[in-house]
């Protein structure tokens, strides 16, 4: 028996929401679990997409800001969940902080480009795309907050 489009990807929801419902039940309440299995999914499926919306949340709402110094590989930049929350969270990050997830944002191309085997040419060009976006709006916050860019 078949599935249609609307009940798979129902499912699919479903099922995804449950693992991460389950996996945060079993461990404290951890940004970098649930990022570290999100920035790996950096494919379009439904599970993916609601998977990314939770690290960005949890990202987000992350007092410690912890994350932002936590190294990234190409997989986390094709995600686009760390440099969401960079931009999102620029207003609030420190100087220090700015500069890293600046430095961040402008190698991100590079690492990008490096995995051609592994992502496609789709994921690598929007990581590209929003890599020099977070970039400048980084650069901007920077030099208003911190004097220097």
């Amino acid at each position: 028996m078949t599935l249609s489009g609307t009940c798979s990807t129902f499912l699919s929801l479903t099922l995804g929401t449950m693992c991460l419902v389950a996996a945060s039940g079993c461990s404290s309440p951890n940004v970098e679990f649930t990022t570290t299995s999100s920035l790996n999914c950096v494919d379009d499926s439904a599970q993916c997409v609601s998977s990314r919306q939770t690290a960005l949340r949890s990202m987000v709402a992350d007092k410690s800001k912890s994350w932002v110094k936590q190294p990234a590989d190409a997989s986390a930049h094709a995600s686009g969940v760390r440099l969401f929350a960079l931009r999102q969270r620029r207003r609030d990050l420190t100087c220090d902080e700015l500069a890293h997830g600046r430095r961040e944002a402008d190698a991100a191309p590079a690492v990008l480009r490096a995995s051609t085997g592994r992502l496609t040419h789709a994921q690598i060009a929007r990581g590209v795309i929003l890599a020099g976006e977070v970039s400048r709006d980084l650069a901007r916050e920077q030099a208003k907050r911190c004097g220097k860019t």
